[in-house]
């Protein structure tokens, strides 16, 4: 049964394999052209580096899994939230889920091949190892969005400050945002690059509510999109910027002190199981391990020869 297993498991990966091959890499017209001569140039004849040729496959390997258009825009969100804007982006992901969807089944195929449990069990192993390969990346994706969005929520308060300093010495909200970008570059590079995508709109021509809402929803980081709903009122009713700023940045001060506290509250509960389970019984092998062995060298012999 478990060679039948491993005959039926190659058999439908090379099958497919194949079938990949065919369709990506069997093309009559260029090798034609490459028998005659014709259509060759310079640079096509230049090896690539094999890094290059891994990413080029991953690529290909995308286009061959079908995406429907409204899952696009909902991964294509997740990718820009994560931070990989590039426009392939999206291609590498499929072809990644693709090749773990492949290798790991094979990998445990291996693995199981030898082991004397139920050939059902193997089978269900195989089928779920090719589904963690399969959703893997989007759980990496959503991990890293996840990481960006806290680098995003902690940069936020020195980046608000330091716009209410910008926009209380005269300077514009546009050439505030320009200089607080340039300012945190080193310190917080995830603002700065939110920031400079904001002014780049609003060079391309875009209103200043419109690329304000971009920002709120490309990070969908809560902090940003109030600070994003207080710009655009003060910007709708006329109200002045740096005193909506100062307000803002107060506000954004007390969550952050009640956050603060909050935490602090909850770390007596949190540290009673590290306590019971690691600290406690070091303290009681410290304070009663030479008592016990006293009493083992000591008293229990003076027992018996009574």
């Amino acid at each position: 049964m478990t060679a039948l297993l491993s005959f039926v498991l190659f058999l439908g990966v090379a099958v497919a394999l194949s079938l990949v091959g065919v369709k990506l890499w069997v093309r009559p017209k260029e090798a034609i052209e490459r028998v005659t001569g014709a259509g060759v140039s310079p640079a096509e004849e230049t090896p690539k580096h094999p890094s290059l040729v891994f990413h080029e496959l991953v690529q290909r390997l995308g286009n061959v899994l079908p995406a429907s258009p409204k899952d696009v825009g909902v991964v294509q969100r997740q990718l820009i939230r994560a931070g990989y804007r590039d426009a392939n982006a999206i291609k590498i992901l499929y072809g990644a889920k693709v090749i773990f969807a492949v290798l790991l089944p094979l990998v445990m195929t291996l693995l199981v091949a030898n082991n004397d449990s139920d050939p059902a069990n193997k089978m269900m192993a195989v089928l779920a190892s090719a589904a963690f390969g399969f959703f893997l990346p989007n759980e990496y994706v959503k991990i890293m969005s996840k990481r960006r969005q806290k680098r995003l929520r902690r940069g936020l308060p020195n980046a608000l400050d330091l716009m209410v300093v910008c926009v209380e010495s005269g300077l514009g909200l546009d050439q505030a945002i320009v200089q607080v970008a340039k300012e945190l570059e080193q310190a917080h590079p995830e603002i700065t690059e939110e920031f400079h995508l904001v002014n780049l709109e609003l060079k391309a021509g875009k209103r200043r509510v419109d690329a304000l809402r971009n920002l709120a929803e490309r990070t969908s980081v809560d902090d940003l999109k109030r600070l994003v709903a207080v710009l655009i009122q003060a910007d709708r009713f006329g109200t002045g910027i740096a005193q909506s700023l100062r307000g803002h940045a107060d506000y954004m001060r007390v969550q952050a002190r009640q956050t603060a506290e909050e935490k602090a509250a909850k770390l007596g509960v949190k540290l009673v199981f590290p306590i019971f389970f690691c600290i406690l019984p070091s303290l009681f092998v410290v304070t009663v391990g030479p008592i016990v062995v006293k009493i083992m060298r000591e008293l229990l012999p003076m027992m018996n020869n009574m």
